[in-house]
């Protein structure tokens, strides 16, 4: 169960990390569209488990550059939450993968063959 202390941590981090990505951050993803899905904190603040989803680009591309670039990234959250927090934790990524599960899920459910009742046979029945 997370503090409310972490609740908080999570929000912010979620905002600014989102917002970095929008602005500061163009220049590493260039036109792809990421959305910070969920964001989860250690116990002492230190580490940032940031989940990420991806839209209009090659989601492991992009992901590598970022795994790359994460200590530009730190440093431009850093300079946005450094007044707040005493330690600018470390970042890790890592995909959220929820959106291509329910694609994926959806396509299983539309493909399943149902026949459908019928009148008759519930008839039969009583």
């Amino acid at each position: 169960m997370e503090s409310k202390r972490q609740q908080k941590f999570n929000k912010l981090i979620q905002k600014e990390m989102g917002e970095i990505f929008q602005k500061e951050g163009k220049h590493i993803i260039g036109n792809a569209f990421i959305t910070v899905s969920r964001v989860l904190i250690s116990p002492d603040l230190s580490v940032a488990r940031i989940y990420l989803s991806f839209l209009l680009d090659k989601d492991k591309v992009t992901f590598q550059i970022i795994e790359e670039k994460k200590g530009e990234l730190r440093k431009h959250l850093g300079n946005r939450i450094g007044k707040s927090v005493r330690i600018v934790p470390e970042l890790a990524f890592f995909m959220d993968e929820s959106a291509s599960y329910a694609q994926h899920m959806d396509k299983v459910i539309n493909s399943l063959d149902i026949p459908e009742d019928s009148e008759e046979e519930d008839e039969e029945e009583d």
